[in-house]
């Protein structure tokens, strides 16, 4: 007989410290040495190892994803007026960088084939706006965008290209990590990616010199001097030494989260695929996917808010896919290029738990609870 007992909270995606400790190896030698400013031996080894795991020439660690998003418009002269293309289907974070430059956004729609930016919208909003200073590409989901198509299209119009990776570290086109096609990529280590450091960023780019302008203005822009003298205008977007320990332990166990990531998805694929009307985020051949949320899409009797009450009701975190910006109270009064395909995938997406400490015990218990709603 199954417990009356509360059962543990069930999350979406939580990532936990690793059991090696490598974490606290390296958060321990910030402390011994004293070093726990934004600067040190762990920032910079941070930036190493990252963009050696991802086949970057540098990187550049900062407080959050938003500032490596923030930072790479400025770097790629993003001011005032400047029209940005952005995906619409996305968090908040992507766009709001946009509107910190006092630039407007253009929202470009979704494809059913990869959920990210669509090529066709793209090439639309290019004949529309052919002024647009550059464009930020989404890898949602860990999904990766169709990126051979959206650089040639991007190559055509001599644009800058951003690739927001925040949800896709440890995901593969063509065998070439995300974040690496543009001309800049960021990373989020927020507290519920892949690999956390509980809050922080970073900026990659094969353009050592644009990397080292960020550094220096996430520093305050300090110019070199004895005293503080600044002649630019200047962030506190460096990330701690301490934080950076936490990213080079979290870093070595990244592949096991994949791993883990993709065995979640097969998961629910196999226990869920079989009823009807669901369908799972798509799968290409070029795609190596690190699975960070694993999600699907409803067409039958059983909607959405089924699932996300059934599971509420059993303590079971899920969620709706990101509601597109072109329909958020704030950004609605800028203009939307596509079909209104995101706005389906919205309507009829859920998110499902995919936290890596999940057990088979809890994923069992997840699909129970969805298969009973096509019981009733």
């Amino acid at each position: 007989m199954e417990s009356t007992k509360v059962k543990e909270r069930i999350f979406l995606s939580s990532p936990h410290m690793s059991d090696e400790g490598y974490e606290m190896q390296y958060v321990k030698e910030a402390f011994d040495t004293n070093w726990i400013a934004p600067l040190g031996e762990n920032v910079n080894g941070f930036e190493r190892e990252l963009a050696e795991k991802v086949g970057s020439k540098s990187a550049a660690a900062l407080s959050s994803g938003t500032a490596a998003i923030h930072l790479a418009l400025k770097a790629a002269g993003v001011e005032k007026g400047d029209i940005v293309f952005c995906p619409t289907l996305t968090f908040s974070a992507t766009a709001n960088p946009i509107i910190y430059q006092n630039a407007i956004p253009v929202f470009i729609d979704s494809d059913y084939e990869t959920w990210n930016i669509s090529p066709k919208a793209l090439e639309e909003a290019f004949e529309k706006y052919p002024e647009v200073k550059a464009v930020i590409i989404v890898h949602l989901y860990g999904l990766s965008a169709d990126m051979d198509q959206i650089m040639d299209i991007c190559k055509k119009h001599e644009v800058a290209v951003i690739e927001d990776a925040a949800e896709s570290l440890g995901t593969y086109y063509k065998g070439k990590h995300t974040g690496t096609f543009g001309d800049y990529g960021i990373f989020s280590f927020n507290g519920n990616k892949i690999i956390t450091t509980s809050g922080g960023g970073m900026l990659v780019s094969n353009n050592e010199e644009r990397i080292a302008k960020v550094r220096f203005w996430a520093t305050q822009s300090r110019d070199q001097a004895r005293h503080y003298q600044h002649s630019e205008l200047g962030f506190n977007y460096r990330m701690s030494n301490v934080v950076a320990g936490i990213g080079r332990g979290q870093l070595k166990v990244l592949d096991q989260r994949v791993a883990k990531k993709n065995y979640i998805f097969e998961f629910y694929k196999r226990e869920l695929g079989g009823l009807e009307g669901i369908e799972f985020m798509p799968s290409n051949e070029w795609n190596e996917p690190n699975y960070w949320l694993s999600s699907i899409t409803l067409s039958g009797k059983v909607r959405p808010l089924d699932i996300f009450d059934t599971l509420e009701a059993e303590n079971i975190e899920s969620r709706p896919v990101w509601k597109p910006m072109h329909m958020q109270p704030f950004f609605e009064k800028y203009d939307f290029v596509g079909e209104g395909i995101s706005e389906n995938l919205f309507e009829n997406g859920v998110c499902l738990p995919s936290d890596t400490k999940m057990t088979d015990e809890d994923l069992e218990r997840v699909v129970k609870n969805i298969k009973g709603l096509w019981l009733e």
